[in-house]
């Protein structure tokens, strides 16, 4: 399992979560002057899109991730994003999450699979921070905290060799082998199964640095070409123009990880609802992490260092919700099993004795797993930052 993996699924499926979140919330946003109280304006939406974005390129919690660690659970990564999203006045109920998450992961699974080389999973990644970029244009505060991301990005993974980009995805796609949750955008488009499964192309344009299929070449033990073979293929593969760009700016030329819900379409997604779905999920959810003991401990520590935005004075929060109507979203969190319920535990972080006192007690009511033999504190407790965003 490769150690650097870390970072780039997090900044994926954050870049993931904004296209998600900024879509329903044009969608649900009304025009300023005719808005009530609860209704939710362009004004909010970009409040809320600054203050997640904000959070989740806060500097210490970029510094912690790109220390070289190994993946942590599924659940475990799913807490991040379930205070990430919170740390705005937005509120998603617990269906909701769970439908973004989805989302998220399933997008980010479709990309890494479709990915012409693993090296070009970076590019994917730099998509991802582009399209961010854009989202706060007009705000040169937050978009020097990306670009610093940006940066720290270039000057670790540029230099990495083809051999550390294969582990990096086979890293990825382990992590995200079983999960089939069926999107209607992938079945409307017919990329993916009813089972949850992706169609891959045969066709398109190869990696860049290799041939179109179709010769092949037989040497003598000297290395001299002595035979030459043609053969057809079923696919239509293309030789590719140019290599995206791996600057700071530049063309990617690879379209994967861009906004595909900047066009106009529905986010919906169609749970397979088979009871083997539901319990690959619970078995999932019931395997103890190893580290949550020095994650959470980890937490203790960090937690008072990041600042989450809660609703101050008169000021609640906008409920976002992320089915087409109320009634839907009740009718996913009843039919939600229980065992996979993911509890967020909201703490506002502050310097204050008093809370970070009764953080510890908190935690110390958690039921974690003890560590692995031999695990070490450094390095290994990222997660812990998750609650801290």
């Amino acid at each position: 399992m490769s150690l650097r993996t870390l970072p780039l699924l997090f900044l994926n499926l954050g870049g993931e979560m904004l296209y998600i979140l900024d879509q329903r919330l044009r969608a649900q946003s009304i025009p300023g002057e005719k808005a009530r109280k609860d209704e939710w304006t362009d004004v909010d939406r970009k409040r809320v899109m600054n203050d997640i974005i904000t959070t989740m390129f806060n500097k210490k919690f970029m510094e912690e991730l790109f220390k070289p660690q190994e993946l942590y659970s599924k659940k475990a990564l799913r807490t991040v994003y379930d205070r990430l999203a919170h740390a705005s006045i937005m509120r998603l109920n617990q269906a909701s999450m769970d439908k973004l998450y989805d989302l998220m992961t399933m997008a980010f699974k479709y990309q890494v699979l479709l990915c012409p080389r693993p090296r070009d999973i970076l590019l994917v990644t730099f998509n991802h921070l582009d399209a961010i970029k854009d989202f706060i244009q007009d705000a040169p505060g937050i978009l020097n905290q990306v670009d610093e991301t940006f940066r720290q990005l270039i000057e670790v993974y540029t230099s990495l060799s083809a051999g550390e980009f294969q582990l990096i995805r086979q890293t990825l796609l382990i992590f995200f082998q079983d999960m089939h949750i069926r999107v209607s955008i992938f079945l409307k488009d017919k990329v993916q199964n009813s089972n949850g499964r992706f169609v891959l192309p045969i066709a398109g344009p190869v990696p860049w640095g290799t041939e179109v299929p179709g010769l092949i070449r037989m040497f003598n033990p000297n290395g001299d070409e002595v035979k030459r073979t043609e053969f057809t293929t079923d696919g239509n593969y293309v030789t590719p123009q140019r290599e995206g760009s791996f600057d700071l700016y530049g063309d990617r030329v690879l379209k994967l990880g861009t906004n595909m819900y900047s066009v106009s379409r529905p986010v919906e997604t169609h749970m397979a609802g088979s009871s083997k779905n539901l319990a690959s999920h619970a078995k999932e959810n019931t395997v103890p992490n190893p580290l949550a003991k020095e994650e959470l401990n980890f937490l203790a520590r960090l937690l008072g260092e990041l600042e989450v935005k809660t609703p101050g004075g008169s000021e609640t929060g906008f409920r976002l919700n992320l089915f087409t109507t109320d009634e839907e979203e009740e009718h996913a969190a009843l039919t939600r099993p229980e065992e996979l319920s993911y509890n967020v535990v909201t703490i506002e972080a502050t310097q204050e004795p008093g809370r970070r006192a009764e953080l510890s007690r908190i935690l110390g009511e958690l039921e974690v797993a003890e560590p692995r033999p031999g695990s070490s504190e450094k390095g290994e407790d990222l997660l812990a930052l998750m609650d801290g965003l």
